[in-house]
Parts: C-alpha cells; sequence; structure tokens
C-alpha cells in the first residue's frame, strides 16, 4: 500500500523541530543533552589514535570509512590532544586521525586544535574548535555520537541532531521490529539500497519495538500489523510518502525512491515550465 500527501496537512508544521519531539519523546535541546547520558565503551585502543604526517595519508584515511574523526593540532602533546585522545579511547567503532602537518591542516582549511568529523553518507564535515576552555573529552564525545551518520542510521535522542541537520534534504525511515527474528535480512536489503542512494537520501531505522516510538508510527497513520514500512518525506516542503512491505527488498526500496525522486522532480520543473507558458 502506498499512501503519499504532505505533514503540513496534518494541521501544523511538522519538521524538523515537532519531528524531532516526536521521535525523541523530548525537545531538540534536549536532544543534545542526552547525547552526554549515553553509554560507551571505555576501553582505550593502542592504534588510537592514527597519525597522518601528510595529505595522501590523511586523504586515504577519510575516505577509508563512513565515518572518521580528526584531531588537527599543532602540539600533539597539548591538553586539547591529551582529551582528544580520551574521546578516542572511548568510541571503539568510530576511526580517529590526528595530524600536526601545517600542509594537512592548510589541505582542509583548519586551524590548530580543531576536531572534524567527516561522513560519507552526505560527504559533509563537522567541525568542533577546541580552542574553548569548556571543551573535553565528554563534550567531544557527545558532538561526535550526534554526528556520526552512516548509510543506515538508526534514530535516537543522540543522533536526532544529526539527521536534521543533515545536508540531505530526502529522509527514508525504515520502521520496523528489530526483536523480529527477519530484521538481520532486512538490514542487509535496506543497507544495500542506502548504497545506491548515497549522497542522496539519508537511510534512517527506526525500531517500532520500543514504546518511545509508538507516536512516530502513530504519526504516519500505521499500525504495528502494518509494519514494515517505509515513510520518506522531504524536509524543505515536508512532502511524504508511505509504503508498507510484506517485506524488505533492495528492488522495492529502489523503486519507492525512485518514484518519489520523480515526483520531486517534476514538482521543482512545474514553476519553470508555467513561467516558460507565460512568457509565450
Amino acid at each position: 500500500m502506498v499512501r503519499r500527501g504532505q505533514a503540513g496537512t496534518m494541521g501544523t508544521s511538522v519538521f524538523p523541530c515537532l519531528f524531532i519531539i516526536l521521535l525523541t519523546g523530548g525537545s531538540p535541546a534536549g536532544c543534545a543533552g542526552d547525547g552526554g547520558s549515553a553509554s560507551h565503551s571505555t576501553a582505550s585502543t593502542a592504534e588510537k589514535p592514527i597519525l597522518l604526517n601528510n595529505i595522501t595519508d590523511a586523504e586515504a584515511f577519510i575516505s577509508g570509512a563512513e565515518v572518521v574523526v580528526v584531531g588537527f593540532f599543532q602540539d600533539p602533546e597539548s591538553p586539547e590532544a591529551s582529551q582528544f585522545r580520551l574521546a578516542a579511547g572511548r568510541i571503539a567503532e568510530v576511526s580517529f586521525g590526528l595530524s600536526t602537518s601545517p600542509a594537512v591542516l592548510t589541505h582542509y582549511g583548519v586551524a590548530a586544535n580543531t576536531v572534524t568529523l567527516f561522513r560519507r553518507v552526505d560527504n559533509d564535515r563537522r567541525d568542533l574548535d577546541m580552542n574553548s576552555k569548556d571543551v573535553d573529552a565528554e563534550k567531544m564525545t557527545r558532538f561526535i555520537r550526534m554526528n556520526e551518520l552512516r548509510l543506515v542510521t538508526e534514530y535516537n535522542p543522540v543522533t536526532a541532531i544529526g539527521v536534521m541537520q543533515s545536508s540531505l534534504q530526502l529522509h527514508l525511515l525504515l520502521i520496523t521490529d528489530k526483536m523480529s527474528p527477519k530484521h538481520p535480512k532486512r538490514m542487509r536489503k535496506y543497507r544495500a539500497a542506502a548504497e545506491l542512494f548515497k549522497g542522496k537520501i539519508l537511510f534512517i531505522l527506526l525500531d517500532s519495538n520500543l514504546n518511545s516510538n509508538e507516536r512516530i508510527v502513530s504519526f504516519f497513520k500505521l499500525k504495528k500489523s502494518q509494519l514494515p514500512a517505509l515513510a520518506i518525506f522531504h524536509t524543505p516542503d515536508e512532502e511524504q510518502d508511505i509504503l508498507t512491505l510484506d517485506e524488505v527488498s533492495v528492488e522495492r526500496v529502489q523503486d519507492f525512491c525512485n518514484r518519489f525522486l520523480q515526483r520531486m522532480q517534476k514538482k521543482e520543473d512545474e514553476p519553470e515550465e508555467k513561467a516558460l507558458n507565460e512568457e509565450l
């Protein structure tokens, strides 16, 4: 079943602020605050961070993973660099690099004592100025957790800010039960589809098994018996489509996304065509 429409017709504009509230059960400010309370591994790894001595090394490192974090420092033994190493030890699944090379800093257009998160999903980056005295490992960890968007990002209070600040204006939600025995297979298919739309659509996972997510399921007028389902929306004008699925397949996700992209392209072309006809 496909259902289409605009979120604005539901009474009020819901994106992006209210959408964060619906998904997180709190306010956008609360989302940012929650980032520091998430539990992370505190095991330090000897290979973190990797030293990046030249531009070639830095480019290879940044292109080698979905999400990487690079600390640009003038002095590798500075207090800021020490806090950076502490943060690197807390986040085992993210690659960390460190560079003190003036050529590397210039190449990436950053000043000394800057932490930069690079993400492949939208070819975007986020910079954090470490020169502020109140920036420590805890705040750095929260900054990374809020911005580490991947090919498929699970929506939660920590990732909410990064999702809404993404340069990608199209978001696709897979609303499904993570406890289902079919979940691993569904995710493999969903991730494979995400590869096809890298840089165009932000793929999001929403766990319908969590009570905190019940409001977003009802927001899309879906019942749990109709899940799994896909929900896609365009943030500038709040256009949306819903597709309920028997099962997730690369082909169905791809077709759903392509039809929505074509629809949005047609919508963009209509004012130009109208203006052209008026001139004639």
